[in-house]
């Protein structure tokens, strides 16, 4: 009889770590409007920090671990989408402005779309068409980032943190586009054929 595998101390985190994820966003919010004065947005960028953290970590640790399951392929983007939308929602709430409010138009909706084409093309058999590419990748990244300055907004160490995260949100924004492109154009044949069987 084979002996059972010693369980990995870490098991089972990755899954927990994702739905810490969930929890963090009423966190974030809380802590970014009632926090005490002398803590300024410190608390919130703590918290943001943590969920970007552990969007890292739950997939690493599925992937080493050998823990990815259909429904942590779901629930870990899900956790992903309801943070951004938050943190951009708070964001434009706090400083609004048309740049900002396009910006968070267009990665909201390219999440939005996104989303919805890989159910499509995982329910006509090829979701692997749409599979993540590095361009979507360098996007997270950029957008991770950008929100992360956005959230402290003041100057630290003598740097625009403000501008530095207009910046970097404008550059999510084009890379978004661009993702949101490529993978279109990847599902373009699927989508001709499916428009010529109904017509």
């Amino acid at each position: 009889m084979t002996p059972t595998p010693p369980k990995h101390f870490l098991s089972g985190w990755a899954m927990k770590l994702t739905i810490l994820r969930m929890v963090l966003i009423p966190l974030f919010i809380l802590t970014y409007y009632c926090h005490p004065h002398s803590w300024g947005q410190w608390l919130s960028l703590g918290v943001y920090t943590i969920a970007c953290l552990s969007d890292f970590f739950d997939g690493w640790l599925a992937r080493h671990l050998k823990e990815e399951s259909a429904f942590g392929a779901f629930l870990d983007p899900v956790a992903d989408k309801l943070m951004v939308a938050a943190v951009l929602i708070v964001l434009i709430k706090e400083n609004p402005s048309i740049w900002l409010m396009l910006c968070a138009l267009i990665i909201i909706g390219r999440e939005i779309w996104i989303s919805a084409l890989r159910e499509w093309m995982s329910g006509i058999g090829h979701r692997g068409v749409v599979a993540v590419a590095k361009i979507g990748k360098w996007k997270t990244t950029v957008q991770m980032f950008s929100m992360g300055f956005l959230i402290y907004r003041e100057d630290w160490l003598g740097l625009p943190i403000w501008r530095i995260g207009q910046v970097l949100i404008l550059i999510a924004s084009v890379l978004t586009i661009l993702s949101m492109w490529q993978y279109t154009a990847a599902a373009y044949n699927y989508f001709r054929a499916a428009m010529q069987e109904k017509t």
